[in-house]
């Protein structure tokens, strides 16, 4: 088993201008398909741990690669 990363793009809910990507790493022995239909419940709790931000887009990648969605092109939720 491996590990994964959900990154996601978050915005303040006080100013949707302002955003940046965070990332959730954890043990995954599936696919990055796979890890998009499991990545709810995480992403749940993050929300729950901070109400001021907002996700706008999100998708799975193997840590350490380096994030060719940037500047915005992340794939919608």
């Amino acid at each position: 088993m491996g590990f994964i990363e959900i990154v996601m793009l978050v915005c303040a809910i006080t100013q949707p201008d302002r955003c940046e990507d965070k990332h959730i790493q954890f043990a995954w022995s599936g696919s990055l398909k796979q890890c998009v239909m499991a990545a709810q419940p995480y992403m749940a709790q993050w929300i729950g741990e901070h109400p001021q931000w907002t996700i706008k887009a999100y998708h799975c990648d193997y840590p350490g690669k380096k994030d060719t969605n940037a500047g915005g092109s992340a794939r919608p939720a």
